[in-house]
């Protein structure tokens, strides 16, 4: 017999339901944003960000999508239309004939240069502007706390 689910509270509800929503409205508030004032959509950003926080601003492909938590064909075809548009290069891994990696060029850090400032901006009008810096706190422990647990089922 299966297991009865342990179904949420009016309080839990409310809490995963906000949490949801406010999740899905920032994104795509932003989301528009960042398409319509810098021509880069959520997800080419969501790449240039990880490419920009390497030092040498390169990525094994496999890395970026675990670290997106795409799929491995989402992050082959979405390569394939930033390499297109000149964003990103795809290089042969040296070491290992089989690997490869995906490259930020010129053209994507000018994207994500110019696209930053209006990210940040509105990050800071929708949402930090509206917290404490203790509200902010709390939310950075959850988030590394819960991260942290997926990180550990994911090995």
């Amino acid at each position: 017999m299966a297991e009865e689910p342990r179904w949420l509270t009016p309080q839990e509800q409310r809490a995963w339901r906000g949490f949801v929503r406010l999740q899905e409205r920032l994104g795509g508030r932003i989301g528009r944003l960042l398409q319509s004032e810098s021509n880069v959509s959520p997800a080419d950003f969501a790449v240039l960000v990880h490419l920009t926080d390497a030092p040498d601003g390169r990525r094994r492909p496999q890395d970026l999508a675990r670290a997106l938590e795409w799929e491995k064909s989402r992050m082959s075809h979405h390569v394939a239309r930033m390499a297109g548009r000149g964003m990103v290069v795809r290089e042969e891994c040296p070491e290992d004939g089989r690997g490869a990696f995906v490259v930020i060029t010129d053209a994507g850090r000018a994207a994500i240069e110019a696209a930053a400032p209006r990210h940040v901006a509105a990050v800071r009008e929708l949402f930090i502007d509206h917290v404490t810096p203790a509200e902010l706190r709390v939310l950075a422990e959850i988030s590394e706390r819960v991260l942290a647990r997926m990180d550990e089922d994911r090995t």
